[in-house]
């Protein structure tokens, strides 16, 4: 739970430095930047630097480029959609997991699940209601969303098999490495624009918050399965909304409440089914 409130409030800085114009691959720079910082920063005062070190360099540089890709889409799609709905197209990253846990886990999928599965991709036409010109976004942010989604829900569930060797700060840490590397030669490459005492410190603030969330989330499916960690995203609906509404006074529209409700209902019966079948995993 706080792993993703810390997302929250990085997606809320994100989209409030978005506004500026910043170029996306100058604010993930300055995102992996802070990251490695604070992780390093953390490593230190536990005396445990050892941590940070990859035991697998050749793995963790293909996670880190899908967290990166991940990272880039979440700064394109917030600056074409609203911070709630942008939350409810992300929550069909529960589904997205299911599917992959059944072909790649092999954890199964039995037809209830398949049908919420089936129910919440219909929410997420809802939501998005092509056949309306009152949406609250357009397609750029719809399809940065999806590959923010097919990015992270890989990355989760890769993540449950490289947390038995690999230590969640080694993780977050390296992740941070990389994005800042690729920011800053496209920085060089392209173009940077100047920062200000301001932007500057909303970057502070993304670093901050998304390396707690990443530390956090690294954490919790190092103790528990990729599935049961991943309910815990629609804790984001709460303070996503609040935080949209009194900052940029976002009201959802009435398809987005419905097809909200579709992704939800959906996202919480794989939840509970997740539930139900660690405690026997593991008992096992």
């Amino acid at each position: 739970m706080a792993g993703f409130t810390c997302w929250v409030l990085a997606d809320s800085s994100i989209k409030l430095v978005g506004q500026s114009g910043l170029p996306a691959y100058e604010m993930v720079a300055f995102l992996g930047l802070f990251m490695a910082m604070f992780l390093a920063m953390y490593a230190m005062g536990r005396r445990q630097v050892q941590v940070l070190r990859p035991h697998r360099l050749d793995r963790q540089v293909a996670r880190a480029c899908l967290d990166m890709a991940n990272n880039v889409c979440v700064v394109i799609a917030l600056r074409h959609l609203t911070l709630t709905l942008f939350y409810i197209l992300v929550f069909t990253a529960p589904m997205v997991i299911a599917l992959l846990s059944a072909v790649f886990l092999c954890e199964g999928l039995p037809w209830k699940k398949s049908a919420a599965i089936g129910a919440g991709f219909a929410g997420v036409l809802i939501a998005v209601h092509p056949w309306s010109s009152a949406r609250e976004g357009d397609w750029i942010g719809f399809v940065a969303c999806m590959v923010c989604v097919a990015c992270f829900s890989v990355n989760m569930v890769w993540s449950r098999v490289l947390t038995r060797t690999e230590p969640p700060e080694s993780l977050a840490f390296f992740s941070g490495l990389v994005t800042a590397a690729a920011g800053f030669a496209l920085m060089t490459l392209v173009h940077a624009e100047p920062l200000t005492v301001r932007l500057t410190t909303g970057l502070f603030a993304m670093g901050l918050f998304c390396a707690l969330g990443t530390l956090c989330f690294y954490i919790a499916v190092k103790h528990t399965s990729a599935a049961n960690v991943s309910q815990y995203h629609y804790t984001q609906l709460l303070t996503g909304a609040l935080v949209s509404y009194l900052v940029w006074h976002d009201k959802p529209g009435f398809y987005v409440l419905m097809g909200g409700s579709l992704i939800l209902g959906s996202g919480l019966y794989i939840a509970v089914a997740a539930r139900e079948v660690v405690p026997l995993t593991e008992g096992n």
